[in-house]
């Protein structure tokens, strides 16, 4: 199933070790149009962030670990959910995804 993320209506960035971007999909490159949208690939990350982001995706980068967190902004609020990507089973980048939540979500505790 090549470029399934062209076709889902959340944004998936994809950066590699370094923090080159080196992949955005159609709701990431348009979420991020005003920052350069489609040119911010092959662009560092890092560059694209203020303290104390920059700092946490650096650390990540580093020791890759995953974090997940919800923000709002203008009314809208998203998941964002980072983590490493693997190749041959070594550290290789990360993904992050952003999906926008409804104001209403159900919780359920499933046993």
């Amino acid at each position: 199933m090549e470029n399934w993320e062209e076709g889902v209506i959340f944004s998936v960035t994809v950066c590699d070790a370094g923090g080159k971007i080196l992949k955005m999909n159609e709701k990431a490159r348009a979420t991020f149009i005003k920052s350069g949208g489609k040119d911010l690939i092959g662009k560092n990350l890092l560059d694209c962030h203020p303290e104390p982001a920059k700092s946490k995706l650096k650390k990540m980068l580093e020791t890759p670990y995953t974090r997940a967190y919800t923000i709002e902004k203008k009314g809208i609020k998203k998941l964002i959910y980072q983590t490493p990507w693997f190749k041959a089973g070594r550290p290789a980048g990360l993904v992050e995804l952003s999906l926008e939540l409804p104001a209403e979500l159900p919780h359920y505790i499933r046993k």
